[in-house]
């Protein structure tokens, strides 16, 4: 079944569906971890084969000619949307006056997964930067090859400056791939999911989260648990990701699908495959390789392209623009659908018949 989004586009209400990659070849080890009351704390799998980058992926790549595609602008638009400043205000208006539809939280967390320099970050300060109504940089951005982010950090998406923040949380954590400061365990990332990791939490390879870690949460309740997962995947560099990351993707999404938790995806740095899409972002939906590259980052995640959105997000320019806006907030709504999903699965099982 399919429901109508305010972004314009629909959404799928069924089950997702891992579909696994047989030639992949990515494998977890298992580190020691203590044991929890938490059943499903035995998952202490760890990324013993990280993600190495090479040194051809970790240059600056522009991918403006490389597609033979971007220069091809299709008739009409593979998804429908309104660039207008009238729509930008009403997505913004939809957003500012979004309640989580249980009664037992006040705001919608959402996970940000993806390799590092994917712009998850990047997201994180764009939308932050429409709502205040200028650029800014308050989530910390690192190089595409390192991750700044260290920890697991929490924002508050406000309104206005100075007004009550909206109902969704945006969390970021270390990115997965190569370098020195990743190490990312499957443990430690199904832990944050579930509720059990502290804010400001460090993740380390060689120390990962147990019942000892400080501030460890037992027994999370609804408001500590992660709502939904939106993963980030860099669309100039989705042809060049290690092999091993699409193995990677589907593990992850396999053992989050189990939780009962929705998974939807990023598409950043659109502006890098399609030259019409760098001049106006309000072509994206009109720009064959974009389309085709859409295709492509759901195999790589193994994802129906209908969870997936494109954004750009803001990162030299000193000024908002209004076609960047909508893109960037019609992607909030579109996560804020599926977060929204996971307060209703939640709520029937609550209010369903015991069973004797």
């Amino acid at each position: 079944m399919a429901k109508q989004l305010k972004s314009g586009f629909s959404f799928e209400t069924t089950p997702v569906r891992v579909v696994p990659i047989s030639s992949a070849s990515a494998t977890f080890a298992t580190p020691q971890v203590a044991s929890t009351q938490d059943s499903s704390s035995t998952v202490t799998d760890q990324f013993t084969d990280q993600i190495r980058v090479s040194s051809t992926e970790k240059r600056e790549n522009n991918f403006l000619f490389t597609f033979p595609g971007a220069r091809t602008k299709l008739e009409s638009p593979w998804r429908d949307m309104e660039w207008t400043e009238e729509q930008k205000l009403s997505l913004k208006a939809t957003i500012s006056s979004y309640i989580p539809s249980s009664e037992d939280v006040s705001h919608a967390k959402v996970l940000l997964l993806g390799p590092v320099g994917s712009g998850k970050s990047s997201f994180i300060s764009s939308v932050q930067s429409v709502f205040k109504g200028r650029v800014t940089n308050r989530a910390m951005v690192g190089s595409s090859s390192t991750s700044f982010t260290k920890k697991l950090q929490s924002f508050n998406i406000h309104a206005e400056d100075g007004k009550d923040p909206t109902g969704l949380v945006l969390c970021d954590m270390v990115g997965l791939g190569g370098g020195d400061m990743t190490g990312l365990t499957l443990h430690d990332i199904l832990s944050v999911i579930k509720g059990h990791v502290p804010e400001g939490h460090k993740f380390s390879p060689d120390q990962p989260v147990r019942s000892e870690t400080l501030g460890y949460v037992k027994r999370p309740s609804l408001k500590d648990k992660i709502h939904c997962v939106a993963f980030v995947v860099d669309a100039s560099k989705v042809l060049t990701y290690p092999k091993g990351l699409s193995n990677t993707f589907q593990k992850l999404r396999e053992h989050i699908s189990e939780l009962g938790v929705h998974q939807v995806a990023l598409l950043t740095h659109i502006d890098k495959i399609c030259v019409e899409t760098e001049k106006d972002v309000a072509e994206v939906y009109k720009s064959n390789a974009i389309r085709d590259m859409m295709g492509k980052a759901g195999a790589l995640l193994g994802m129906s392209t209908s969870y997936i959105v494109p954004v750009r997000n803001y990162s030299s320019e000193l000024d908002l623009d209004v076609h960047t806006d909508v893109l960037l907030l019609s992607a909030v709504d579109h996560i804020l659908q599926y977060a929204n999903l996971y307060f209703q699965d939640n709520s029937a099982q609550h209010t369903g018949p015991k069973m004797e």
